[in-house]
């Protein structure tokens, strides 16, 4: 019997035939396509791409069969705000409109299927202390919780927006967002009422650590978190999230948070294994979460049991990167037929960065991922990581999601780290970059 999956998203409204100014794109273009808004719209008109030196579908039926489903001189055409063509540029139908890609690679649009992008001030002097190899017994994510706290909504907002900014010039065209950094009823429901406006992909992670309120009942707090809090947050997200770790949640505590959240709709996902070993990732096959997040800390156990679910392994490179950790062991994960993502983990302690492609590159260099198998996770793997088959890919009948690099090949992503290679992004069939 197949678990059930996540709530459905409400159909996509119809949107004229308009094209979006510079600034009003780079807000509606990462909005949620049930957004009515003349700046998401897509063309009714059809527009080939075409002179695309090489094409990541996604597809392995097309191309040259791998996991990529590689096309070499290729075309791609969209019919609104889909994919309607995809193959040989020599066979492209006619269209209305085309564009020529000038002998560069495209591929989909990046899928970050896990960040924390609703907050408010930063961690440069922890960031800079960890660096020097000082001491450092600020708050952490408690110094985060305090400035998002005393933040407005609009403060919120236009910080979210400045990073999906940042994000959509990099490629990224689907992105998923957690709460976390409110720990009050008030703050966690406004913070998802915020995200809710800018993508469907959202978490509530009310579950981050214990709330320094509770911080000496941690048994009330998870009580609050599984309330009155999961009652005003419910509506405005589509999954819930725990931090299973040491000095967080226990097992224990993270099954109580999870089912809670699964009884009111929200379909699971959790951070686990990060800074040690724990129950993290046997609790998400368990529960049949969308992803376990970080997965550095492995027992073969729990490799095995990720091999044989419907859990994806996200890896999220940039944390290790930003607090010179231990590595996530990708190769092993892949070897053992483990479904990966990759992602940013964007967030102000952690991992403050909002590029994908420069995830990809540290993926290659010092996780043991191809350049092929890199892309793969940041596209069609983030999209199995969301429980998505209408993103990160370009065939028929998925939305048309895409970005033009200034290269020859995908490989350029990990061949030439920290260049800007994104030239053109495409996001439901609009042009937005």
């Amino acid at each position: 019997m197949t678990p059930a999956g996540p709530p459905a998203r409400p159909a996509p409204e119809p949107r004229p035939d308009s094209e979006p100014t510079a600034d009003q794109a780079t807000k509606d273009a990462m909005s949620s396509p049930t957004t009515d808004s003349p700046a998401h719209s897509a063309s009714t008109a059809s527009t080939l791409i075409t002179n695309i030196a090489a094409l990541v579908t996604n597809d392995p039926s097309l191309g040259d069969r791998s996991p990529l489903g590689l096309i070499q001189d290729a075309a791609v055409v969209i019919d609104g705000e889909r994919i309607a063509w995809t193959g040989d540029q020599s066979k492209a139908p006619a269209t209305d409109n085309r564009v020529d890609a000038g002998g560069r690679a495209v591929i989909p649009g990046f899928v970050d299927s896990h960040s924390h992008l609703v907050f408010a001030g930063d961690r440069t002097a922890e960031f800079n202390a960890r660096m020097s190899g000082r001491a450092y017994s600020a708050g952490g994510i408690r110094t985060t919780v305090a400035a998002t706290r005393a933040a407005t909504d609009e403060e919120l907002e236009a910080n979210l927006t400045r990073y999906l900014r940042e994000a959509l010039g990099q490629g990224t065209t689907t992105f998923e967002t957690k709460s976390g950094y409110g720990l009050t009823v008030e703050d966690e429901a406004r913070a998802l009422r915020i995200a809710a406006r800018h993508t469907d992909e959202v978490t509530y992670l009310g579950a981050h650590i214990v709330s320094p309120d509770h911080a000496e009942d941690p048994a009330a707090y998870v009580a609050l978190v599984t309330g009155e809090m999961l009652d005003a947050c419910a509506p405005y997200a589509r999954w819930i999230d725990v931090f299973c770790e040491k000095g967080a949640f226990d097992g224990d505590q993270a099954r109580a948070i999870l089912t809670a959240g699964k009884a009111r709709g929200l379909h699971p996902r959790i951070h686990a294994n990060q800074l040690s070993h724990g129950p993290g990732v046997q609790l998400a096959v368990e529960l049949d979460a969308a992803s376990a997040d970080h997965c550095t800390h492995l027992t073969d156990a729990d490799v095995d049991a990720l091999a044989n679910s419907r859990t994806v392994a996200t890896l999220l490179p940039g944390a290790e990167f930003s607090t010179r950790a231990e590595w996530p062991d990708a190769r092993r994960l892949l070897d053992a037929g483990v479904t990966v993502a990759l992602s940013t983990d964007c967030n102000p302690g952690s991992s403050f960065t909002s590029s994908v492609p420069f995830c990809v590159a540290l993926a290659v260099r010092d996780m043991g991922m191809t350049p092929d198998e890199a892309v793969w996770s940041a596209t069609a793997g983030g999209a199995r990581a969301l429980r998505r088959d209408d993103i990160g890919r370009l065939t028929p009948g998925a939305y048309a999601d895409l970005a033009l690099l200034d290269a020859p090949s995908h490989v350029h992503l990990a061949y030439r780290p920290g260049v800007p290679l994104v030239t053109g992004v495409w996001r439901r069939g609009v042009r937005v970059r």
